[in-house]
Protein backbone atom coordinates (compact mmCIF):
# COMPACT_ATOMS: atom_id res chain seq x y z
CA UNK A 1 0.00 0.00 0.00
CA UNK A 2 1.55 3.24 -1.04
CA UNK A 3 0.76 6.12 1.36
CA UNK A 4 1.42 9.80 1.66
CA UNK A 5 4.20 10.89 4.04
CA UNK A 6 3.61 11.51 7.86
CA UNK A 7 -0.17 9.99 7.85
CA UNK A 8 -1.38 10.02 11.15
CA UNK A 9 -3.76 7.40 10.78
CA UNK A 10 -2.98 3.43 10.69
CA UNK A 11 -3.67 1.95 7.72
CA UNK A 12 -3.54 -1.88 6.71
CA UNK A 13 -3.10 -3.97 3.72
CA UNK A 14 -2.49 -7.55 3.19
CA UNK A 15 -0.77 -8.91 0.10
CA UNK A 16 -1.14 -11.78 -1.89
CA UNK A 17 1.18 -13.53 -4.71
CA UNK A 18 0.42 -13.98 -8.19
CA UNK A 19 0.89 -18.26 -7.80
CA UNK A 20 2.64 -20.36 -13.63
CA UNK A 21 24.87 -46.75 -42.55
CA UNK A 22 23.95 -46.80 -44.03
CA UNK A 23 26.32 -49.45 -45.14
CA UNK A 24 27.56 -48.71 -48.17
CA UNK A 25 26.57 -51.74 -50.75
CA UNK A 26 30.03 -51.47 -52.11
CA UNK A 27 29.06 -54.24 -53.88
CA UNK A 28 32.36 -54.77 -52.93
CA UNK A 29 33.89 -54.07 -56.55
CA UNK A 30 31.25 -56.36 -58.00
CA UNK A 31 32.11 -54.97 -61.53
CA UNK A 32 31.90 -57.54 -63.63
CA UNK A 33 34.36 -58.01 -66.01
CA UNK A 34 32.83 -59.41 -68.89
CA UNK A 35 35.40 -61.58 -70.87
CA UNK A 36 34.24 -60.62 -73.89
CA UNK A 37 35.68 -63.33 -76.59
CA UNK A 38 38.01 -60.64 -78.43
CA UNK A 39 39.20 -62.31 -81.65
CA UNK A 40 43.40 -61.91 -81.91
CA UNK A 41 44.07 -59.63 -85.08
CA UNK A 42 44.67 -60.99 -88.08
CA UNK A 43 48.84 -61.69 -88.58
CA UNK A 44 50.24 -58.41 -90.04
CA UNK A 45 51.40 -59.16 -93.41
CA UNK A 46 54.75 -57.87 -94.54
CA UNK A 47 53.76 -56.53 -97.64
CA UNK A 48 57.45 -56.99 -98.73
CA UNK A 49 57.08 -60.56 -98.27
CA UNK A 50 53.82 -61.71 -98.74
CA UNK A 51 55.41 -64.99 -99.78
CA UNK A 52 56.43 -66.18 -96.55
CA UNK A 53 53.21 -65.74 -94.56
CA UNK A 54 49.49 -66.93 -94.27
CA UNK A 55 46.50 -66.02 -92.02
CA UNK A 56 46.00 -68.38 -89.29
CA UNK A 57 42.61 -69.79 -88.43
CA UNK A 58 41.06 -68.45 -84.96
CA UNK A 59 41.00 -70.91 -82.00
CA UNK A 60 37.57 -71.68 -80.79
CA UNK A 61 36.86 -72.23 -77.35
CA UNK A 62 35.53 -75.08 -75.47
CA UNK A 63 32.12 -73.69 -74.08
CA UNK A 64 32.10 -75.84 -70.54
CA UNK A 65 35.78 -74.38 -69.77
CA UNK A 66 34.39 -70.60 -70.07
CA UNK A 67 31.28 -71.42 -67.99
CA UNK A 68 33.32 -73.16 -65.66
CA UNK A 69 35.52 -70.16 -65.17
CA UNK A 70 32.86 -67.81 -64.69
CA UNK A 71 31.79 -69.92 -61.52
CA UNK A 72 34.97 -69.87 -60.19
CA UNK A 73 35.07 -65.92 -60.51
CA UNK A 74 31.70 -65.83 -59.10
CA UNK A 75 32.51 -67.68 -56.18
CA UNK A 76 36.06 -65.85 -55.20
CA UNK A 77 34.03 -62.95 -55.22
CA UNK A 78 31.41 -64.10 -52.85
CA UNK A 79 34.10 -65.28 -50.61
CA UNK A 80 35.55 -62.04 -50.20
CA UNK A 81 32.69 -60.36 -50.13
CA UNK A 82 31.82 -62.62 -46.52
CA UNK A 83 35.12 -62.08 -45.40
CA UNK A 84 35.22 -58.35 -45.78
CA UNK A 85 31.46 -58.14 -44.47
CA UNK A 86 32.58 -59.84 -41.53
CA UNK A 87 35.57 -58.09 -40.48
CA UNK A 88 32.40 -54.92 -40.13
CA UNK A 89 30.21 -56.44 -38.74
CA UNK A 90 31.50 -55.07 -35.16
CA UNK A 91 31.40 -51.22 -37.15
CA UNK A 92 28.53 -50.56 -38.50
CA UNK A 93 24.80 -50.70 -37.56
CA UNK A 94 22.73 -53.48 -37.39
CA UNK A 95 19.97 -53.52 -40.47
CA UNK A 96 17.31 -55.24 -41.10
CA UNK A 97 15.24 -55.26 -44.00
CA UNK A 98 11.51 -56.37 -42.31
CA UNK A 99 11.56 -53.44 -39.56
CA UNK A 100 12.29 -55.50 -36.81
CA UNK A 101 15.67 -54.24 -34.93
CA UNK A 102 18.62 -56.77 -35.43
CA UNK A 103 20.32 -55.81 -32.81
CA UNK A 104 20.56 -58.11 -29.70
CA UNK A 105 17.12 -57.72 -27.16
CA UNK A 106 15.23 -58.87 -24.64
CA UNK A 107 11.47 -60.33 -24.61
CA UNK A 108 8.85 -59.67 -22.63
CA UNK A 109 8.28 -57.13 -19.49
CA UNK A 110 11.32 -57.72 -17.36
CA UNK A 111 10.95 -58.27 -13.59
CA UNK A 112 11.77 -56.81 -10.65
CA UNK A 113 12.03 -52.94 -10.51
CA UNK A 114 14.59 -50.43 -10.95
CA UNK A 115 14.57 -46.52 -10.67
CA UNK A 116 16.07 -44.63 -14.00
CA UNK A 117 16.49 -41.49 -14.73
CA UNK A 118 16.44 -39.26 -17.48
CA UNK A 119 17.73 -35.87 -17.14
CA UNK A 120 16.74 -32.96 -18.92
CA UNK A 121 17.86 -32.34 -22.48
CA UNK A 122 18.68 -36.55 -23.10
CA UNK A 123 18.11 -37.31 -26.34
CA UNK A 124 17.62 -40.82 -27.80
CA UNK A 125 21.10 -41.67 -27.53
CA UNK A 126 21.60 -40.78 -24.33
CA UNK A 127 18.73 -42.39 -23.07
CA UNK A 128 19.38 -45.60 -24.61
CA UNK A 129 22.53 -45.40 -23.01
CA UNK A 130 21.22 -45.10 -19.41
CA UNK A 131 18.98 -47.79 -19.86
CA UNK A 132 21.74 -50.41 -21.44
CA UNK A 133 23.79 -49.27 -18.10
CA UNK A 134 21.11 -50.33 -15.77
CA UNK A 135 20.25 -53.51 -17.31
CA UNK A 136 16.74 -52.21 -18.78
CA UNK A 137 17.13 -53.13 -21.95
CA UNK A 138 19.69 -55.46 -23.66
CA UNK A 139 20.98 -52.85 -26.55
CA UNK A 140 21.25 -49.30 -27.82
CA UNK A 141 20.66 -50.17 -30.89
CA UNK A 142 17.33 -52.41 -30.58
CA UNK A 143 16.46 -49.37 -28.24
CA UNK A 144 16.93 -46.96 -30.33
CA UNK A 145 15.43 -48.70 -33.34
CA UNK A 146 12.09 -49.01 -31.49
CA UNK A 147 12.54 -45.17 -30.24
CA UNK A 148 12.77 -44.09 -33.75
CA UNK A 149 9.81 -45.78 -35.03
CA UNK A 150 7.44 -44.40 -32.62
CA UNK A 151 6.74 -40.50 -32.96
CA UNK A 152 5.29 -40.36 -29.50
CA UNK A 153 9.12 -40.62 -28.62
CA UNK A 154 9.03 -37.17 -28.62
CA UNK A 155 6.74 -36.70 -25.75
CA UNK A 156 9.49 -38.47 -22.92
CA UNK A 157 9.85 -36.14 -20.31
CA UNK A 158 12.87 -36.02 -18.00
CA UNK A 159 12.02 -37.13 -14.46
CA UNK A 160 12.43 -40.45 -12.48
CA UNK A 161 11.04 -43.60 -13.67
CA UNK A 162 9.92 -47.18 -12.51
CA UNK A 163 11.55 -49.99 -14.56
CA UNK A 164 11.79 -53.31 -14.70
CA UNK A 165 15.18 -55.26 -15.49
CA UNK A 166 15.65 -57.08 -18.80
CA UNK A 167 12.84 -55.44 -20.78
CA UNK A 168 12.32 -55.66 -24.04
CA UNK A 169 13.12 -52.43 -25.74
CA UNK A 170 9.11 -52.28 -26.60
CA UNK A 171 8.11 -52.78 -22.91
CA UNK A 172 11.08 -50.13 -21.87
CA UNK A 173 9.51 -47.39 -24.28
CA UNK A 174 5.75 -47.99 -23.31
CA UNK A 175 6.81 -47.48 -19.91
CA UNK A 176 8.63 -44.11 -20.31
CA UNK A 177 5.60 -43.11 -22.36
CA UNK A 178 3.30 -44.25 -19.70
CA UNK A 179 3.09 -41.29 -16.67
CA UNK A 180 2.11 -43.93 -14.27
CA UNK A 181 5.61 -45.13 -14.44
CA UNK A 182 7.06 -41.93 -13.50
CA UNK A 183 7.97 -40.51 -10.22
CA UNK A 184 6.44 -36.82 -10.15
CA UNK A 185 8.06 -35.21 -7.24
CA UNK A 186 7.29 -31.56 -7.76
CA UNK A 187 7.19 -28.40 -5.29
CA UNK A 188 5.69 -24.93 -6.18
CA UNK A 189 7.66 -22.38 -5.28
CA UNK A 190 5.28 -19.38 -5.27
CA UNK A 191 5.87 -16.15 -6.38
CA UNK A 192 7.10 -13.17 -3.64
CA UNK A 193 8.28 -15.80 -0.84
CA UNK A 194 10.68 -14.71 1.60
CA UNK A 195 14.09 -17.09 1.68
CA UNK A 196 12.92 -18.49 4.79
CA UNK A 197 9.31 -19.13 3.97
CA UNK A 198 11.23 -20.96 0.62
CA UNK A 199 13.40 -22.91 2.58
CA UNK A 200 9.99 -23.88 4.62
CA UNK A 201 8.29 -25.14 1.36
CA UNK A 202 11.37 -26.94 -0.07
CA UNK A 203 12.14 -28.61 3.25
CA UNK A 204 8.39 -29.78 3.66
CA UNK A 205 8.27 -31.05 -0.16
CA UNK A 206 11.58 -33.11 -0.43
CA UNK A 207 11.62 -34.44 3.28
CA UNK A 208 14.68 -32.18 4.34
CA UNK A 209 15.22 -29.85 7.16
CA UNK A 210 14.87 -26.83 6.84
CA UNK A 211 18.26 -26.12 9.02
CA UNK A 212 19.54 -28.11 6.18
CA UNK A 213 19.16 -24.94 3.65
CA UNK A 214 19.80 -22.41 6.31
CA UNK A 215 23.30 -23.68 6.63
CA UNK A 216 24.19 -23.53 2.16
CA UNK A 217 26.35 -20.58 2.40
CA UNK A 218 25.51 -18.19 -0.23
CA UNK A 219 29.08 -18.07 -1.67
CA UNK A 220 28.61 -21.55 -2.68
CA UNK A 221 26.01 -20.89 -4.88
CA UNK A 222 26.44 -19.45 -8.65
CA UNK A 223 24.24 -16.44 -7.86
CA UNK A 224 24.07 -13.72 -10.30
CA UNK A 225 26.68 -10.33 -9.44
CA UNK A 226 23.27 -8.68 -9.00
CA UNK A 227 22.57 -10.70 -5.58
CA UNK A 228 25.46 -8.96 -3.91
CA UNK A 229 26.18 -12.45 -2.40
CA UNK A 230 22.20 -12.85 -1.00
CA UNK A 231 19.42 -15.10 -2.03
CA UNK A 232 16.77 -12.73 -1.11
CA UNK A 233 15.10 -12.15 -4.51
CA UNK A 234 16.95 -14.59 -6.34
CA UNK A 235 15.57 -18.27 -5.34
CA UNK A 236 13.15 -17.98 -8.47
CA UNK A 237 9.35 -18.92 -7.71
CA UNK A 238 8.61 -21.91 -10.21
CA UNK A 239 7.53 -25.47 -10.37
CA UNK A 240 10.57 -28.04 -9.56
CA UNK A 241 11.01 -31.76 -10.13
CA UNK A 242 13.72 -32.54 -8.05
CA UNK A 243 15.74 -35.95 -8.05
CA UNK A 244 15.12 -38.10 -4.86
CA UNK A 245 18.98 -37.78 -4.16
CA UNK A 246 19.27 -33.96 -4.68
CA UNK A 247 20.73 -32.10 -1.56
CA UNK A 248 19.33 -28.95 -0.41
CA UNK A 249 22.42 -27.24 -2.39
CA UNK A 250 21.64 -28.28 -5.70
CA UNK A 251 18.15 -27.35 -5.39
CA UNK A 252 18.73 -24.02 -4.20
CA UNK A 253 21.21 -23.80 -7.27
CA UNK A 254 18.47 -24.88 -9.75
CA UNK A 255 16.26 -22.13 -8.34
CA UNK A 256 19.05 -19.97 -9.07
CA UNK A 257 19.51 -21.43 -12.17
CA UNK A 258 16.05 -21.28 -13.63
CA UNK A 259 16.47 -17.20 -12.49
CA UNK A 260 19.66 -17.21 -14.54
CA UNK A 261 17.89 -17.70 -17.86
CA UNK A 262 14.58 -16.09 -17.14
CA UNK A 263 16.48 -12.99 -16.61
CA UNK A 264 18.76 -13.52 -19.44
CA UNK A 265 15.54 -14.60 -21.58
CA UNK A 266 13.56 -11.07 -20.79
CA UNK A 267 17.32 -9.22 -22.15
CA UNK A 268 18.36 -7.98 -18.33
CA UNK A 269 22.33 -7.84 -17.93
CA UNK A 270 23.62 -9.34 -15.03
CA UNK A 271 25.00 -6.44 -12.80
CA UNK A 272 23.30 -3.41 -11.00
CA UNK A 273 20.76 -2.93 -13.98
CA UNK A 274 19.50 -6.31 -12.91
CA UNK A 275 19.77 -5.71 -9.22
CA UNK A 276 17.37 -2.60 -9.48
CA UNK A 277 14.83 -4.47 -11.92
CA UNK A 278 14.73 -7.34 -9.17
CA UNK A 279 14.28 -4.67 -5.74
CA UNK A 280 11.40 -2.98 -7.94
CA UNK A 281 9.78 -6.37 -8.80
CA UNK A 282 9.64 -7.64 -5.48
CA UNK A 283 7.87 -4.80 -4.23
CA UNK A 284 5.36 -4.63 -7.31
CA UNK A 285 4.64 -8.43 -6.34
CA UNK A 286 4.50 -7.85 -2.77
CA UNK A 287 1.87 -5.08 -3.14
CA UNK A 288 -0.34 -6.20 -6.15
CA UNK A 289 -2.73 -9.42 -6.01
CA UNK A 290 -3.95 -9.43 -9.80
CA UNK A 291 -1.79 -9.36 -12.89
CA UNK A 292 -3.33 -6.25 -14.12
CA UNK A 293 -2.68 -4.19 -11.55
CA UNK A 294 1.37 -4.99 -11.41
CA UNK A 295 2.43 -2.39 -14.43
CA UNK A 296 0.12 0.22 -12.24
CA UNK A 297 1.94 -0.46 -9.52
CA UNK A 298 4.88 0.00 -10.85
CA UNK A 299 4.42 3.64 -12.58
CA UNK A 300 3.30 4.36 -8.71
CA UNK A 301 6.73 3.28 -7.53
CA UNK A 302 8.71 4.98 -10.50
CA UNK A 303 6.77 8.24 -10.11
CA UNK A 304 7.12 7.73 -6.39
CA UNK A 305 10.75 7.96 -6.86
CA UNK A 306 10.74 11.18 -8.56
CA UNK A 307 11.03 14.45 -6.94
CA UNK A 308 8.05 15.89 -6.55
CA UNK A 309 6.14 17.56 -3.61
CA UNK A 310 3.64 14.91 -2.37
CA UNK A 311 6.12 12.35 -1.67
CA UNK A 312 9.23 13.87 -1.68
CA UNK A 313 11.04 10.37 -2.87
CA UNK A 314 9.44 8.29 -0.11
CA UNK A 315 7.91 4.98 -1.59
CA UNK A 316 6.33 4.24 1.75
CA UNK A 317 5.45 0.25 1.10
CA UNK A 318 4.18 -1.64 3.94
CA UNK A 319 5.50 -4.91 1.73
CA UNK A 320 8.44 -3.63 2.80
CA UNK A 321 7.86 -2.99 6.30
CA UNK A 322 6.31 -6.89 6.74
CA UNK A 323 9.58 -7.93 5.17
CA UNK A 324 11.35 -6.38 7.91
CA UNK A 325 9.08 -7.93 10.39
CA UNK A 326 8.59 -11.47 8.36
CA UNK A 327 5.16 -11.05 9.50
CA UNK A 328 2.37 -11.32 7.41
CA UNK A 329 -1.59 -12.60 8.06
CA UNK A 330 -2.47 -9.06 8.89
CA UNK A 331 -3.16 -5.81 6.59
CA UNK A 332 -1.22 -3.08 7.71
CA UNK A 333 1.85 -1.26 9.58
CA UNK A 334 1.85 0.33 12.96
CA UNK A 335 3.26 3.67 13.53
CA UNK A 336 6.41 2.48 15.60
CA UNK A 337 6.53 -0.64 12.73
CA UNK A 338 6.72 2.24 10.09
CA UNK A 339 9.16 4.34 12.45
CA UNK A 340 11.95 1.81 12.19
CA UNK A 341 15.21 2.97 10.60
CA UNK A 342 15.93 -0.26 9.04
CA UNK A 343 17.11 0.50 5.42
CA UNK A 344 14.59 -2.00 4.10
CA UNK A 345 12.04 0.48 5.35
CA UNK A 346 10.52 2.61 2.93
CA UNK A 347 8.58 4.76 4.89
CA UNK A 348 11.86 5.73 7.04
CA UNK A 349 14.24 5.64 3.84
CA UNK A 350 13.79 7.52 0.69
CA UNK A 351 14.51 5.54 -2.17
CA UNK A 352 14.31 2.24 -2.70
CA UNK A 353 15.26 -0.40 -0.12
CA UNK A 354 18.69 -1.62 0.06
CA UNK A 355 17.87 -4.83 -1.69
CA UNK A 356 14.66 -7.28 -2.49
CA UNK A 357 12.59 -8.04 -0.40
CA UNK A 358 11.16 -10.98 -2.10
CA UNK A 359 11.55 -13.66 -4.58
CA UNK A 360 8.97 -11.57 -7.71
CA UNK A 361 8.17 -13.65 -10.65
CA UNK A 362 8.27 -12.93 -14.40
CA UNK A 363 4.84 -11.24 -14.43
CA UNK A 364 6.49 -8.90 -11.55
CA UNK A 365 9.97 -8.03 -14.00
CA UNK A 366 8.14 -7.48 -16.64
CA UNK A 367 5.99 -4.82 -14.84
CA UNK A 368 8.79 -3.43 -13.21
CA UNK A 369 10.92 -3.38 -16.77
CA UNK A 370 7.72 -1.85 -18.69
CA UNK A 371 5.41 -0.31 -16.23
CA UNK A 372 2.25 1.40 -17.91
CA UNK A 373 1.98 5.27 -17.84
CA UNK A 374 0.25 7.26 -15.73
CA UNK A 375 0.07 9.49 -12.85
CA UNK A 376 -1.06 7.41 -10.30
CA UNK A 377 1.06 8.65 -6.83
CA UNK A 378 -1.01 6.45 -4.48
CA UNK A 379 -2.97 2.88 -4.39
CA UNK A 380 -5.02 1.25 -1.43
CA UNK A 381 -6.53 -2.70 -1.57
CA UNK A 382 -9.84 -1.26 -0.35
CA UNK A 383 -10.68 -5.07 0.28
CA UNK A 384 -8.01 -7.38 0.80
CA UNK A 385 -10.10 -10.26 0.91
CA UNK A 386 -10.77 -9.86 -2.63
CA UNK A 387 -7.84 -7.71 -3.60
CA UNK A 388 -9.72 -5.47 -4.93
CA UNK A 389 -7.39 -2.07 -5.43
CA UNK A 390 -7.73 1.60 -6.32
CA UNK A 391 -5.50 3.76 -7.70
CA UNK A 392 -5.21 8.05 -7.08
CA UNK A 393 -3.24 10.69 -8.70
CA UNK A 394 -3.82 12.97 -5.28
CA UNK A 395 -3.91 12.89 -1.81
CA UNK A 396 -7.44 14.28 -2.24
CA UNK A 397 -8.86 11.07 -4.41
CA UNK A 398 -6.51 8.70 -2.05
CA UNK A 399 -8.42 9.96 0.74
CA UNK A 400 -11.48 8.54 -0.61
CA UNK A 401 -10.78 5.16 -1.28
CA UNK A 402 -8.61 5.26 1.89
CA UNK A 403 -12.12 5.52 3.63
CA UNK A 404 -13.31 2.89 1.77
CA UNK A 405 -10.97 0.51 3.28
CA UNK A 406 -11.10 1.72 6.83
CA UNK A 407 -14.77 0.76 6.34
CA UNK A 408 -13.57 -2.42 5.36
CA UNK A 409 -11.32 -2.99 8.66
CA UNK A 410 -14.11 -2.00 10.89
CA UNK A 411 -16.01 -5.06 9.54
CA UNK A 412 -13.30 -7.46 9.89
CA UNK A 413 -11.48 -6.15 13.16
CA UNK A 414 -10.39 -9.25 13.07
CA UNK A 415 -8.19 -9.14 10.57
CA UNK A 416 -6.42 -5.68 10.44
Amino acid sequence: MSHPPHEDWDEHDVRGTSARSTFDDDVLGLRRYSEHDESLADDVLDPAEPEMFRPRRRKRRNPVAKVLALILAAGLVLVATFFAVSSLDGLLPQISMGGEPTAQDYEGAGTGEVVVEIPEGAGGGQIAEILVSEDVVASAGAFTAVLQADPRSAGIQPGTYRMAEQMSSQAALSRLLDGNYREIDGVTVREGLWVSETFEVLAEATGNDVADYEAVDPSALDLPDAAEGELEGFLYPSTYEFSPDATPQEQLQTLVDTGRRTYEELGIADGPELREIIIKASIVQGEGMFSEDLPKVAQVVENRLQPNPETNGFLQMDSTVHFIYQERGLAGTTDEQRANPDPHNTYANAGLPVGPINSPGEEAIRAAMNPEEGDWLYFVTVDPSTGETRFATDFAGHQENVALFQQWCADNPDQC
